[in-house]
């Protein structure tokens, strides 16, 4: 049996950059979603048109990472189960 060590470190290495990529852009959609809750909360009873604006950008910016991660999640399912 032979072990193609060099392979193996390319797969551990790409392995390894991947999760911390998809972990940062998670915590990266945690971090919008707090700012919008920071923003909502700052201008709750005001009719400020700035808060509004900052706060559906949190949230897109949330959404976006999110769809990220997922869509990350769902190409490596594809990648395991095959065709």
């Amino acid at each position: 049996m032979h072990i193609k060590w060099n392979a193996l470190a390319q797969t551990a290495g790409v392995s390894f950059g991947i999760t911390v990529a998809v972990v940062s852009v998670f915590a990266l959609g945690i971090l919008a979603l707090s700012r919008r809750e920071a923003v909502t909360a700052r201008h709750a009873g005001t009719d400020a048109p700035a808060a509004g604006g900052s706060g559906r950008l949190a949230l897109a910016g949330a959404y976006a990472c999110f769809g990220v991660c997922a869509a990350a999640v769902v190409y490596g399912l594809t990648l395991i189960a095959g065709k």
